[in-house]
């Protein structure tokens, strides 16, 4: 965690003494932040859910097999009514 009430150069020098020896701080100036949110935002649908769903879906795949074969039962529910 990063200091509060410190100078910009001494925050600086926290975060890169938390770093890993191989990244070099004087290279990572000039970011741009907010850069790739766009087109991260694009192809990202992330939907939270509660702690006791997640441990009975704990992957992408098991909660999509799920909610597809929900739809397919509304599906079937819904034109057998007609």
């Amino acid at each position: 965690m990063i200091p509060i009430g410190h100078t910009m150069n001494q925050r600086l020098l926290f975060v890169a003494h938390d770093m890993r020896r191989e990244y070099n701080p004087s290279k990572l100036k000039g970011g741009i932040r907010g850069k790739y949110y766009q087109r991260a935002k694009a192809g990202t649908n992330l939907v939270l859910i509660d702690a006791d769903l997640a441990r009975l879906f704990p992957d992408s795949e098991s909660v999509n097999r799920a909610l597809r074969l929900l739809v397919d039962m509304a599906r079937a529910a819904t034109s057998s009514r007609r």
